[in-house]
This record gives C-alpha cells, sequence and structure tokens, in this order.
C-alpha cells in the first residue's frame, strides 16, 4: 500500500476498514504537533474542509502556559478559534501506529479567512513566496540529532529527570556494533518513517553516548520543515513504543554533547539548475551564492532565536564539541557556523551549524531564508574565508551567548521585520521574553546542590 494518501484512496481505506482513525495536526510555536483524532468517517465526511482549534495553541510555551502579553489573543479576548485547514497534500499513512492516517493543517483567521501570520507555516510560506517572485528555488535538508535513554518516558518522569541511563555506555560516532545493540529502536524509526512515504538516508551514531542521527532526503522547504516535525514527533512515538525514552534538548547534560540540527541550502532558479555554482569562482561559488552567504552572516545574530529558542539552547555552544560558537564560514570546516559543503561541483551549497534540535524547522528556515533574499538583494560583499580552528577566532563575531542577547537582536532587526511584519516579529519577541522570565523565576537544581549548605 502506498504511503502517501489522495483523499480518494483514504476514502476506499476507511471504507474497506485498513483506516479507522485520523491524526489532524498543526506545528505549534515550538515545532510540535498539535490537533486532533478524528474518527476517519466523520473526516472525510466533514473535517477534511475544516476543524477548529483554541487560539492559545500558537501563543504558548513548552508547558502550555497562557502566557500574558499576547497581541494575537488573551484573555481578555476571550481565547477564540482558528480555522484548521488540512492540507490534502499532506496526508498519508502512518505506519507505527494501526489504523492511522495524518495530515498537517494551516491555520487561518476567522475574521480575515487568512492565514494567521505568526502560526508556523504561514511564515515560512511568506518568505517562499518572496523567494519564488526573484525566480529562484530553494533546496534544504535539516539533519537531527537526540539521545536514547534506556528508561521510559513514564519512568523518566517519576524520577523528575534525574539518574537517566544513556543507551550506549560510550561516544558512538559511526560505531557499527554499538548501533547494532540499538536496532531495536532504530530499525522500527528507519523503516516506520520511509514506509510513510519519507526517504530516509541513513542513522548513524553520534559523538556521545547514547546519541543517534538521522539523515532525511533533501527537498523543498515547506516539505522539509512538515517532513521535520512528523520524524520528531515519530521517533517519540516509536521509542515509547518499544519502552525507551529519546530528547531532543539541544543540551541535555553539561557533560554530554549537544544535539544540533544544521540546515543544509542551496538556491535554484525555476528550471532547478544551481544558482551558487559558477565554475569560474573561487570553490565553485556564483556571485548570488557569495552575496547569500554574505546575508546569512551579517544577520546571524537577528536570526539566532529561531535556531536556538530557549535558555537551554545556549549551552551547546562550547568550544571543542562540535558546536559552533562564531559566525564565520569556511570550506567543509566543522569549528566554523557556517560551513560550505561540496565545493567546486554543481552540489555546492551553505550549511549552517548554529540550530540545536530543539529548533522549530519552519522558523528557522524562514530566518535563514529572510538574510539569504537579504544579502542577495543587497548584493553583500563576502567576508574573506577563515581558515584554521574557528574556536580559537577571538576577533570574529560571536554566536549570541545568551537567549537575552538573542532577544534583542531579534527586537531590533529591522531585516526580519521588514521580511516577516512587525507583529510577527513582536508576537516572537514575545514568545523569546517569557522563555527567560519563566526561567529567572525558577530555583534550580544548580543553585540548591552548591548552595543549600555551603552558602
Amino acid at each position: 500500500m502506498a504511503a502517501q494518501l489522495s483523499f480518494k484512496e483514504l476514502k476506499t481505506c476507511v471504507e474497506d476498514g485498513t483506516i479507522d482513525t485520523v491524526v489532524a495536526a498543526i506545528p505549534d510555536m515550538q515545532g510540535r504537533l498539535m490537533g486532533k483524532r478524528f474518527q476517519a468517517q466523520y473526516f472525510i465526511d466533514t473535517a477534511w474542509e475544516e476543524s477548529h482549534c483554541c487560539k492559545y495553541l500558537v501563543a504558548t510555551d513548552l508547558e502550555m502556559t497562557t502566557v500574558e502579553n499576547y497581541a494575537s489573543t488573551s484573555w481578555a479576548a476571550g481565547y477564540g478559534d482558528y480555522v484548521m485547514k488540512p492540507d490534502l497534500t499532506t496526508l498519508r499513512r502512518l505506519p507505527w501506529l494501526e489504523g492511522t492516517a495524518f495530515i498537517l493543517c494551516d491555520l487561518i483567521d476567522h475574521a480575515t479567512h487568512e492565514p494567521v501570520p505568526h502560526s508556523p507555516r504561514a511564515v515560512l510560506k511568506k518568505q517562499l513566496e518572496r523567494l519564488s517572485a526573484m525566480g529562484l528555488q530553494m533546496t534544504t535538508a535539516t539533519e537531527l540529532e537526540f539521545f536514547i535513554f534506556r528508561e521510559t518516558f513514564e519512568e523518566m518522569q517519576k524520577r523528575q529527570y534525574h539518574h537517566m541511563t544513556p543507551i550506549s555506555p560510550y561516544n558512538e560516532d559511526y560505531h557499527i556494533f554499538q548501533t547494532t545493540r540499538e536496532e531495536d529502536v532504530m530499525r522500527p524509526i528507519r523503516n516506520g518513517l520511509y514506509q510513510a512515504g519519507i526517504t530516509v538516508e541513513s542513522s548513524k551514531g553520534e559523538a556521545d553516548a547514547g546519541q543517534a542521527e538521522i539523515n532525511i532526503h533533501y527537498s523543498d522547504p515547506l516539505t522539509m520543515a512538515d517532513t521535520h516535525v512528523l520524524v520528531k514527533n515519530a521517533v517519540k512515538e516509536i521509542a515509547w513504543q518499544h519502552g525507551r525514552s529519546v530528547s531532543f534538548m539541544a543540551k541535555w547534560s553539561h557533560s554530554a554533547a549537544g544535539s544540533s540540527s544544521h540546515i543544509h541550502q542551496a538556491l535554484s532558479d525555476s528550471t532547478g539548475k544551481s544558482v551558487f555554482y559558477d565554475p569560474s569562482g573561487a570553490h565553485g561559488m556564483s556571485k548570488t551564492m557569495e552575496h547569500a552567504l554574505a546575508g546569512l552572516l551579517e544577520y546571524a545574530n537577528d536570526t539566532t532565536f529561531f535556531l536556538a529558542p530557549y535558555v537551554n539552547s545556549y549551552k551547546r555552544f562550547a568550544a571543542g564539541t562540535f558546536a559552533p560558537t562564531s559566525t564565520v564560514w569556511s570550506i567543509d570546516n566543522r569549528t566554523a557556523g557556517y560551513r560550505v559543503v561540496a565545493p567546486n561541483t554543481d552540489a555546492v551549497r551553505v550549511e549552517c551549524r548554529i540550530g540545536g534540535s530543539d529548533l522549530n524547522p519552519y522558523l528557522a528556515l524562514a530566518s535563514q531564508i529572510a538574510a539569504t533574499i537579504a544579502g542577495i538583494e543587497g548584493k553583500l560583499e563576502l567576508e574573506p574565508e577563515f581558515s584554521g580552528n574557528a574556536y580559537g577566532a577571538e576577533s570574529a563575531r560571536s554566536i549570541p551567548s545568551t537567549l537575552r542577547a538573542a532577544t534583542d537582536s531579534l527586537r531590533g532587526s529591522n531585516m526580519l521585520r521588514e521580511a516577516m511584519g512587525n507583529d510577527v516579529i513582536d508576537h516572537y519577541v514575545r514568545c523569546a521574553e517569557w522563555e527567560q522570565e519563566d526561567f529567572d523565576r525558577v530555583v534550580t537544581d544548580y543553585e540548591v546542590k552548591r548552595g543549600f549548605e555551603q552558602a
């Protein structure tokens, strides 16, 4: 049976009983799937056209708090509904859930009948429209790293996330024997995603005990973001089914490596021909690619929040960890914030290494596209390539070291305000402010352990 479904095929599957449930979901601000499980017959009779959800789903935090001071919704405004409009092109089976199909929805405003501008899919679509107006299209891939633990999610919760046991005892980067011992989880993940119509390239061990990476084949940005959020949800569900837990935190332990989501990006014209490649250019880079990369560097601070959205995200940026600390560019250099991959070939592309696995892919990709467009339209000149160990580059442009600093850059970004709109930027500035406010009010385990007796 095909994984991706037409609406006609869904009707047939409902009639013959092979599908009885349809999960309809939106990506929230944190990049999680939120929505409803429909009885399949009701979905094909009615809900395929539209359903509804509370506005707070895109005005909340990881713990679903009703956060004050959002302009889009509030207690005073009554927390009304948005329309969930299913995108039939995203309809597919979920092989790891019996009798279940899945579809992504766009959020539509009841009053304006327009997409909700700060909803993540709408934010990305707006930047893709800008790119298309320039006669350009982007190809992207978002790598995903995560940690697998021996305990279940339920056990973790009872332990209050203490004494966690990574599934492997040692660094398993590219390690075949150790990853064989994890195949009871990783094989169902690869096969489940593949059977859901997602082109899985590979999985591998990553640079610490219990750390894994899964790589999905490149695609256009909207398809990539849609795939990314489904992959994260699938990894959690399949791990749970096999008695394991996983974490996509950027840094789950100060003594462990961070988990990244590197973003590969390349531009082509409307025929699919690369506009990044010029065999006569340095490293095979065209002037368009140089301008694009210059934009990514120039506006790196502006876009950092969309790559690192939590207080914890900034713990990942540390020397000697394969996570960058500076926004320089270099050829095939994993210490740089931006790495040029496949130089001197028509596959030449930019890899942004700043983002953690906790990012929202729609917002991350939208911000990268906005900076790329700014670089091309402004014909920005590319700074010289950095060579050597970027961790020792004292004079290099640094990645903001805290959420506060990244929030300030987002708030003051004229480029992003022009690209996305003031209302959208103000919405995500409030999101960033709340993350910091909520953290600041909490007494951490570190403080108690350090000061209980000694202070």
